[in-house]
């Protein structure tokens, strides 16, 4: 039986950090970092309206995600995540949420995900159309536009180049949005700027499903009058065709994907291109490997499922800089989680990125060393390395991202080499943990023999 005890508390000055931190919307990893190192794995932040726990390491996270996950709810009714996304996958709890992972989950296998390689790829090569050979582009813009398109075409089945301009600044609006700030302290601080733009993205959003559902029914009626059992397909069309989905609660399920899906995405493959670019050895085995397993080929399943060292590479970024980097949860019943007490209604922080990198399970670990997910790796205990979460709630888009990181990497690395120009990049936690104030790299198209 655990050993109850309070949190150990961290010192007004880094508390003190947190609150310069929320206020200038800077990150607060460094903060974190330096309570770990003061007190420890476990640590509770007091501030004003702020005071939640935060827990490092495996077996808090097994608790958390697995053995106690009764003890937790996901909703935080005054979060602007849960007001944004309302009724969204992910910030539903119990039966609800059961129910809504169940009719998404067939489109999000495996066996579905893989029809879109050829997609994905396609996509690809439209966004490094615009990239003029030996050009300086933001990879942050760049893989944020192709996210975007290959979502909206493959999950969606919706051409969204002709609004993707349009749209741009609304989807960026809806990420800050939810992005931490002072909200975090002051729930209800006047939020301006934010009226508009999330009113056009709904307005586009609902005119799909409106769209979506006439269609549906066309075809039913096409098909005699006989109801369709909702069947593996594009998620807009599974959710239609699914009982008791609402307008409002596709639209619901729809942004969650598009804003959570597309922004980690976004910055996976960001990371991932600025680590190649400041690592050269890595690039070149990287391509070198392409070159082996793809040669000039379109890209297809078998390709993707032997290219392990790009795997590794890919691993390693999430272990690095996990683009969902705090697991946050809410204290459903008073527990205990790795000896320490923690009330009912507690806000909990499980730290991805600080697991990531604890000294007590990695070898080197502020060091790039895509080796370690090896076939010779480093071997770390159970929820050790999470950066899709863990437990019946692991991420429901895990291996869509898994997948479309793949081929988009493989396709750009078999077209261009890609080096840094020198800029400065720091990790910055807005809805994901993404690569400030970008990734800017020198684009040279390969010359094949």
């Amino acid at each position: 039986m655990d050993q109850k005890c309070p949190l150990p508390v961290a010192g007004p000055e880094t508390g003190l950090t947190v609150l310069k931190g929320l206020a200038r919307e800077r990150s607060l990893l460094t903060a974190l970092e330096i309570m770990r190192d003061e007190v420890g794995p476990a640590f509770q932040i007091t501030l004003p309206g702020f005071q939640p726990a935060v827990l490092v390491g495996p077996e808090s996270n097994r608790q958390i995600m697995v053995s106690r996950r009764d003890h937790f709810c996901w909703r935080g009714p005054s979060d602007p995540v849960t007001r944004l996304l309302r009724h969204g996958v992910l910030v539903e709890d119990g039966a609800q949420h059961d129910y809504l992972r169940a009719q998404m989950e067939p489109v999000l296998q495996r066996t579905q995900v893989v029809g879109h390689i050829a997609a994905m790829q396609t996509y690809t090569d439209r966004v490094m159309d615009g990239w003029g050979d030996g050009t300086v582009m933001d990879m942050l813009v760049e893989m944020r536009r192709l996210a975007l398109l290959i979502f909206m075409g493959t999950l969606v089945d919706v051409e969204f180049g002709p609004d993707l301009e349009r749209l741009w600044r609304p989807i960026l609006r809806a990420i800050k949005y939810i992005s931490p700030g002072l909200w975090i302290i002051w729930p209800d601080m006047p939020r301006f700027g934010y009226t508009k733009p999330l009113a056009q993205l709904d307005e586009y959003l609902f005119g799909l499903v409106r769209q979506r559902r006439q269609h549906v029914t066309e075809d039913q009626r096409g098909s005699g009058g006989l109801s369709k059992a909702p069947v593996a397909g594009d998620l807009l069309t599974q959710l239609v065709r699914a009982p008791g989905m609402s307008d409002d609660l596709i639209r619901d399920q729809i942004l969650t994907m598009l804003i959570a899906g597309h922004d980690t995405s976004t910055a996976l493959l960001a990371w991932t291109l600025h680590l190649l670019a400041e690592h050269p050895s890595v690039m070149t085995q990287a391509q070198s490997e392409v070159d082996r397993v793809v040669g000039r080929a379109d890209l297809t399943l078998a390709h993707v499922d032997h290219l392990d060292y790009l795997d590794a590479v890919i691993k390693e970024t999430m272990r690095l800089y996990p683009p969902i980097h705090i697991g946050n949860r809410f204290v459903a019943e008073d527990t205990t989680i790795s000896g320490y007490d923690l009330q009912a209604g507690t806000r909990v922080m499980a730290s991805i990125y600080l697991s990531h990198r604890d000294e007590r399970y990695w070898d080197a670990p502020e060091v790039f060393h895509p080796a370690r997910f090896g076939a010779e790796g480093e071997r770390v205990p159970p929820f050790t390395y999470i950066p899709f979460g863990g437990g019946p709630r692991v991420c429901i888009g895990a291996t869509f991202a898994q997948i479309e990181a793949k081929v988009v990497l493989a396709r750009l690395l078999q077209q261009f080499t890609l080096t840094s120009d020198g800029r400065k990049v720091r990790p910055y936690m807005g809805a994901t943990l993404e690569p400030h104030p970008g990734v800017f790299l020198r684009v040279r198209r390969r010359q094949h023999s």
